[in-house]
């Protein structure tokens, strides 16, 4: 479980406020090898349900730097579902989240519904999606720590995709005030209201929990965040909310850390649940586009920050 300045924390954190000298020593690193082009974060690959050794790892020395990679295989538009869950098990990714609006086996389908309850959800919309992390509005024994996206059809025009490492909005963040990320870290800073169906049921209780934690066993870094101004109460002291400002710049500033571009049939994305929006997008006769989400309960394995700089936590 991961929980805001953990303090069952039996791993030196570079996100532990306490410890200055680690935090910069590993910020400096960090910061060194971070892409600043989509590009670098792209492996090609032949089939993502069989992949070779060096894809394997070529994908793995991108999600240990980045916390992302993005694979472009040779699958084009085949709509097979079991490619994303492929990746998931060569990944060692087993615990998927049958989310309520999920399909049968986890996976979800996105794509624009006309009826229906998905209709009255962004995500099934052709409508801009704003930042974000996938399931900021679960419990906290449920939060999602990896996130694939794979593309069967893009739209015919629109559907970009801005990606941010959560660990390097962190650093930004602290850099710019370390009491941002104390405020980011309360246990009440970010509260997501109660869904209630017809007939007063509550569908998902009121969850209230922080927006940087760390996680005890591996001093992982987790952000749940959301940009939307709607169905989210942020904590109201005057800290908070110069947090959040701060926050905000970032995402909308002009930093080569906000990695941009659209997935193309046969691509996905693969991450530790970063920083992500979507754009408004159109379909055409041709081009009804069509993403397969899944969403883990685990980080994927041999990215946490034992397993990347064990000559600073070790």
């Amino acid at each position: 479980m991961t929980t805001a300045l953990n303090p069952n924390q039996t791993t030196p954190s570079p996100f532990d406020l306490d410890n200055e000298d680690l935090y910069k020593a590993w910020r400096d690193v960090k910061l060194e090898s971070h892409p600043t082009s989509l590009g670098d974060l792209v492996v090609e690959i032949d089939d993502p349900r069989k992949l070779t050794p060096p894809e394997l790892a070529a994908i793995m020395e991108r999600l240990r730097k980045a916390n992302m990679a993005v694979y472009v295989g040779n699958t084009g538009d085949d709509p097979d579902r079991g490619i994303p869950h492929a990746i998931a098990r060569q990944l060692d990714l087993r615990r998927i989240n049958h989310n309520w609006l999920a399909d049968d086996d986890g996976l979800t389908s996105l794509t624009v519904i006309d009826e229906g309850t998905r209709n009255h959800y962004i995500p099934y919309t052709d409508k801009l999606i704003q930042w974000h992390t996938d399931g900021y509005y679960n419990k906290a024994e449920e939060q999602i720590h990896a996130l694939n996206l794979h593309c069967v059809c893009p739209a015919a025009e629109g559907g970009v995709n801005r990606l941010m490492d959560h660990e390097i909005a962190y650093i930004m963040v602290r850099d710019a005030d370390p009491d941002y990320i104390r405020a980011l870290m309360a246990p009440d800073a970010m509260t997501i209201p109660a869904r209630i169906e017809a007939g007063g049921i509550v569908a998902r209780r009121e969850e209230a929990g922080p927006v940087f934690s760390t996680d005890a066993a591996t001093g992982a870094l987790h952000m749940r965040y959301t940009i939307r101004k709607h169905n989210v109460f942020w904590k109201d002291d005057l800290l908070t909310q110069a947090a959040l400002t701060c926050l905000g710049n970032i995402l909308e500033g002009d930093t080569p850390f906000i990695l941009q571009g659209r997935l193309e049939p046969g691509m996905g994305l693969i991450s530790n649940n970063v920083l992500h929006d979507r754009s408004a997008f159109s379909d055409d006769t041709d081009h009804k586009r069509l993403l397969y989400r899944a969403r883990y309960f685990d980080r994927i394995p041999g990215t946490g920050i034992t397993d990347v700089y064990p000559e600073l936590v070790g």
